[in-house]
């Protein structure tokens, strides 16, 4: 039995919870968290992505200046990232279906942020309902 948490963008959340499903997933928890990865060095990218994000649709209460220093600060690494955390228990044989379903859904054309996806042992599980434990509390 492994565990799976994989991390992924906020706005890829439908996205992910249908990969897992169509995978064939028996169950999964999700939830909101907040994290930062690996700066991006190129001057490239982060420049592209800075143009991006200026160029969304903001509101009329945000002022330009305060726009502009919230896209700066998620760009270099001041502020975190609110993402969502996908855990899921899976057989050994299903985990790389599994894994090839979540990069599906979430690979982007940004080349930063499209997540990780962490895979572990599980030593053993219990229903508290029942008292099953092993993969019978699983499945």
């Amino acid at each position: 039995m492994k565990e799976i948490m994989a991390i992924v963008r906020m706005n890829r959340t439908g996205a992910t919870k249908k990969a897992l499903v169509e995978a064939g997933v028996a169950g999964f928890t999700a939830v909101k968290v907040h994290g930062r990865g690996k700066l991006v060095k190129d001057p490239e990218v982060i420049a592209k992505r800075k143009s991006q994000l200026m160029s969304m649709n903001f509101d009329d209460v945000t002022e330009s200046g305060a726009t502009e220093k919230l896209v700066t600060d998620f760009l270099d690494g001041t502020r975190m990232f609110p993402r969502r955390l996908f855990t899921i228990l899976a057989h050994d044989e299903d985990v790389p279906r599994i894994v090839e379903a979540i990069m599906q859904a979430n690979r982007t054309d940004c080349k930063v942020g499209d997540g990780k996806i962490f895979i572990m042992p599980v030593i053993d599980a219990v229903r508290v309902r029942t008292g099953e434990s092993g993969e019978a509390a699983i499945w």
